[in-house]
């Protein structure tokens, strides 16, 4: 009889621990992960598991390095507006700021929410190793800091700013690609970093430029700023 019970125990452990694997495997049982998130992530992981290793490679590298790149966008804009008016120097300086306020956000939200990462909630193979547990997948950084520098360097170079916004998107969609971020942490994490960048150009600008006009080793352009050179956003005077 004792061996009896002790095969039943163990049968009915093996039974759940099989239920868990499939539950864990299942898309609608992701943690609480919106299905049709979850079901787009496995559909991504699953095409980027049959892709060229070229294109692994590529991606796991585009997905940090692009990040690099933005970042050189926002200060190359604040390098070309040091001879340009206070104004436009300032509007660049506040895409720089944008970036900061808007990881430190993210990485709050991202305690708060606590969400599990894909790639292990999941259990699937991805292109990149899967981050240790505690690193939480809701909202992506990544994507919260492209978004933020690249409506940073759109607000202040107009010609570099479509580039940007392209080259932010993705970087957005690389983080799913390559497996660490369902598409909802990503989607989520980029528009709300290009609208920490938004408001505080709206709010701070006429503060910024009014910081920049003091500093002692500015330089205003002395020429008339043409059309194509001024900052894409525009502040009314009252």
């Amino acid at each position: 009889m004792a061996g009896q019970h002790v095969f039943e125990h163990r049968s009915a452990a093996m039974v759940h621990a099989g239920r868990t694997m499939a539950g864990a495997s299942n898309p609608d049982s992701a943690g609480g992960v919106p299905d049709i998130s979850a079901e787009w992530y496995r559909d991504v992981v699953g095409f980027a598991a049959d892709a060229p290793g070229w294109l692994q490679g590529f991606a796991a590298f585009f997905t940090e390095a692009a990040l690099v790149l933005l970042f050189g966008f926002l200060l190359l804009a604040c390098w070309r507006a040091r001879r340009m008016p206070a104004r436009a120097l300032g509007i660049a300086l506040l895409g720089v700021v944008g970036v900061g306020v808007a990881y430190s956000l993210s990485e709050l939200f991202k305690v708060l929410v606590a969400e599990e990462r894909p790639c292990r909630a999941m259990q699937v193979s991805t292109i990149v190793a899967c981050p240790p547990p505690g690193d939480w997948s809701f909202p992506s950084n990544h994507s919260v800091i492209a978004g933020a520098a690249a409506l940073g360097v759109f607000a202040a170079w107009r010609a570099l700013g479509i580039p940007a916004l392209l080259l932010g998107m993705g970087t957005a969609f690389s983080r799913v690609f390559v497996g660490a971020h369902y598409p909802h942490d990503v989607l989520v994490g980029f528009l709300f970093g290009a609208l920490v960048s938004t408001v505080l150009v709206l709010l701070l600008s006429r503060t910024a430029t009014q910081l920049v006009e003091k500093l002692p080793m500015y330089r205003a352009k002395p020429a008339a700023v043409s059309a194509a050179e001024q900052p894409t956003v525009r502040i009314p005077r009252l």
